[in-house]
């Protein structure tokens, strides 16, 4: 367990320092990325993040979001509809084309950071 952290913890920072897709397939400790996507979404404040998910062999699947000017390694987590990935206290949830990021620091009732995100490419 504490090699995988590790290794996730290594990836996460040297995306955050990089910044850039990798040419080569994601690897963590074990586990080998089977796919990446790269998608553009548009929220409704505006704002445009650049998405990149990462779904590997054994089935877990991640994804790389920019909060707050930091890119974090987020990990897919049980949701009752869409893709809900969790990073510290953040939740980017998706369902098709749509994504909401939330915070729970705010509170459990609180709107999200940023709402009616909408893929505009992949």
């Amino acid at each position: 367990m504490k090699k995988w952290l590790v290794a996730v913890t290594t990836a996460a920072g040297l995306a955050a320092l990089n910044g850039t897709a990798w040419a080569e397939p994601l690897q963590f400790a074990q586990m080998q990325a089977k796919n990446r996507q790269t998608n553009k979404y548009t929220c409704a404040t505006g704002k445009i993040l650049q998405v990149t998910y990462w779904n590997t062999a054994n089935g877990q699947s991640f994804a790389l979001v920019p909060v707050k000017g930091k890119r974090l390694l987020f990990v897919n987590t049980i949701a009752a509809s869409g893709a809900k990935y969790q990073a510290g206290s953040y939740t980017w949830w998706t369902k098709g084309p749509r994504a909401d990021l939330y915070d729970a620091m705010d509170g459990e009732n609180a709107p999200p950071m940023l709402s009616d995100c909408i893929t505009i490419s992949r």
